[in-house]
């Protein structure tokens, strides 16, 4: 307090002499019709100045609120979509009634769970992505994951009560069954070599298929794992291998593994039928 007065007193007609201008530019603006106006379109431009830049910083910070809202949004319109159920059989006298259904009496197949990336790698030869969502919000291993522009980031291989663990297509172990959009004929595996994050190597298509430079790869559907259609990538190279009949494909992914925020676990209510019956079918062949 003591130093304020000290300035106050060092400074004392300095700040009188700013106090009498300020007295003296009210005085002219307020009684002068001309520097009125003048004056009031400045200020009008400061307040208007200072209101946009207040707005942009309020925005930013519910940045994180709008982008919740999306992924809720986006969760029940990917749910809602037609190809996510499946006509009842009619010839059939009973369907499981664990399974659900819409209003319409299509029976659900898929359903998809948003999620927000926690954890992620790129670096390392067998990558990792975790997720907030596990066990306690219906979250199970082997489910296919997603971005929100349905790219394929991986598989679920561990879960705990709140979180799980999803196998990125960056990682030597991932093997995802793609096939190539305009020519289903040109199917194949989707595998990473451990080089380069965002390529991949699309291996065993028939140099019958049609493949060239700019293709889409998309999910065969023929697993339980994920939904025909989901985007995997697009083809950088193709050049044809002299010592089998196939193309060596290096494909560029859809996903971009550098900044994932969030995603979308896809849940296949039939997978456990079709799961049972499989090994059904082995217990036989081994016996």
């Amino acid at each position: 307090m003591r130093n304020v007065f000290l300035f106050i007193r060092r400074y004392a007609n300095f700040l009188f002499f700013l106090l009498l201008q300020v007295v003296s530019i009210w005085l002219i603006v307020q009684y002068n019709k001309y520097h009125n106006a003048v004056g009031s379109a400045y200020m009008n431009e400061i307040t208007g100045s200072v209101n946009k830049q207040y707005n942009k910083i309020d925005n930013f910070l519910q940045l994180k609120q709008k982008n919740e809202l999306l992924q809720k949004e986006n969760e029940k319109l990917r749910n809602s979509t037609a190809e996510n159920f499946t006509s009842p059989d009619t010839s059939s006298k009973m369907i499981a009634d664990s399974i659900p259904y819409d209003t319409l009496g299509h029976y659900r197949k898929w359903l998809y769970q948003r999620a927000k990336v926690v954890s992620n790698s790129v670096t390392t030869q067998n990558n990792y992505v975790v997720l907030n969502r596990g066990t306690a919000q219906q979250l199970d291993k082997d489910e296919g994951v997603v971005d929100p522009n349905n790219s394929v980031i991986g598989i679920v291989t561990e879960v705990s009560a709140n979180y799980a663990v999803v196998m990125s297509l960056l990682h030597k172990d991932s093997r995802i069954s793609a096939i190539l959009k305009y020519d289903p004929t040109g199917g194949g595996s989707i595998v990473w070599d451990g080089k380069e994050p965002n390529y991949l190597s699309f291996i065993n298509v028939r140099q019958s298929a049609k493949a060239k430079k700019g293709d889409t790869v998309i999910t065969s559907g023929i697993t339980p794992t994920f939904p025909h259609g989901m985007f995997i990538g697009t083809i950088d190279q193709v050049t044809p291998d002299k010592s089998t009949n196939n193309y060596i494909i290096k494909l560029k992914s859809a996903a971009n593994f550098y900044n994932l925020q969030y995603a979308y676990v896809i849940k296949n209510y039939q997978k456990e039928e079709i799961d049972k019956l499989l090994e059904k079918v082995k217990t036989k062949i081994n016996n």
